[in-house]
């Protein structure tokens, strides 16, 4: 499993203890992805929070930026004054982001190197969760899903452009998806819906 061994191995050891109760590789996949959201979900609603009064300061940051425009010093140190103030921290939102990266890559690694899953099916069109979706519905459903989720979580710039820019990442993931295994798909799909 490489890099990512320490975490991959306890993922496959956590997929075949679910397929001893529910023999089936992708219901194995779908409850171990509700029990890596749930171990992360403190971290996530933090940063929920935190983005929401990010968001909620935004207008004050604009007249900041714009009050201080040639003093970069007093603009930092006015922007600090005002995160503590709200209690928000720009950095909080990446922290989930960064906890569940070493799941991804592990179940990742798990879904390409395991002998259990190859072949290993999961209902209707998905006959092997080791390889990508024959029909491309996972990674559709998961665009939706994604695009539900982005209209859902609160934004922290008002930057028109960005904001257009952000509409098209669905698009562009589910366009990388395609490829990958449907128990990878599979799992970001249900992790997805479930945050």
């Amino acid at each position: 499993f490489g890099v990512w061994g320490f975490f991959a191995v306890w993922i496959l050891k956590g997929l075949q203890f679910f397929y001893t109760w529910f023999p089936n590789y992708g219901v194995s996949i779908l409850l171990l992805t509700f029990v890596i959201r749930m171990i992360t979900f403190p971290l996530q609603y933090k940063s929920f929070k935190s983005m929401k009064k990010m968001q909620g300061i935004q207008p004050e940051l604009a007249k900041i930026k714009e009050k201080y425009k040639d003093e970069p010093q007093k603009m930092q140190k006015e922007t600090m004054d005002l995160f503590k103030k709200a209690g928000a921290n720009p950095l909080s939102g990446c922290l989930p982001l960064l906890l569940q990266m070493p799941f991804f890559f592990a179940i990742y690694k798990v879904l390409y190197s395991s002998v259990e899953l190859v072949g290993a099916p999961f209902y209707g069109w998905i006959h092997d969760l080791s390889i990508h979706d024959p029909f491309y519905i996972l990674p559709v459903l998961m665009a939706v899903a994604m695009f539900a989720q982005q209209k859902m979580t609160p934004t922290t710039t008002m930057d028109p452009t960005q904001a257009k820019i952000m509409l098209f990442m669905p698009v562009i993931f589910a366009f990388i998806m395609k490829s990958l295994p449907a128990g990878l798909v599979l799992y970001i799909l249900v992790s997805t819906v479930v945050g």
